[in-house]
């Protein structure tokens, strides 16, 4: 169940917006220029490769590289039965937890597991949960951060308009400090359910 919270960005105790139907994520995303919508989640095997998930996924893919002109696309993954699971996983997570912005749209699908994509903008934090099925797109020049918790585990295709791949602008902002995280709204998302 994707969950869509949205606060102030001077009040991030109180949401002016939680919501797990789909239009109205749709709907408040489309507002900052964002894309959201899911595809049917596949048995993606513990341990995949990346040829492996980009094949299981090759017509879709495909699609989302046809109308929005992407020409690089990988596979980002984290599971705790990675041998260096225990060594990345504290780095990996820290990387994208300070606000910034990318030059080109950001572009996430999960396989599998979940993640939390904070976009800043119109002076409001919107935190989408992201879970396996979601297709995200944050648009470039967007300020955001992305959590996948303490323990992450989750598989994600990421797509590129060119070959430099992920490139951040941090902002110094400690914005993302303030606002709830994976692991809250996790919890959160679980009440709901």
């Amino acid at each position: 169940m994707t969950l869509l919270t949205v606060w102030k960005e001077t009040d991030p105790s109180t949401p002016v917006l939680e919501t797990t139907e789909e239009s109205e994520i749709r709907e408040a995303l489309a507002e900052l220029g964002a894309r959201f919508s899911r595809w049917e989640v596949k048995d993606v095997p513990t341990g995949a490769s990346q040829d492996e998930v980009l094949a299981l996924y090759a017509d879709e893919i495909g699609a989302v590289k046809e109308r929005e002109g992407y020409t690089l696309v990988d596979v980002v993954a984290l599971d705790p039965a990675q041998s260096d699971y225990d060594e990345l996983k504290t780095p990996f997570r820290e990387k994208f937890l300070s606000e910034h912005a990318h030059d080109d749209d950001e572009d996430r699908y999960f396989a599998k597991g979940a993640g939390v994509f904070y976009l800043h903008a119109n002076e409001k934090v919107h935190a989408v949960y992201c879970e396996a099925g979601d297709l995200i797109s944050v648009p470039a020049n967007t300020t955001h951060w992305f959590d996948m918790g303490t323990a992450p585990h989750y598989v994600s295709v990421r797509f590129f308009h060119d070959d430099d791949g992920w490139v951040g602008h941090f902002t110094g902002s400690p914005i993302a400090e303030s606002f709830a995280t994976f692991d809250q709204l996790a919890e959160r998302r679980a009440q709901l359910a």
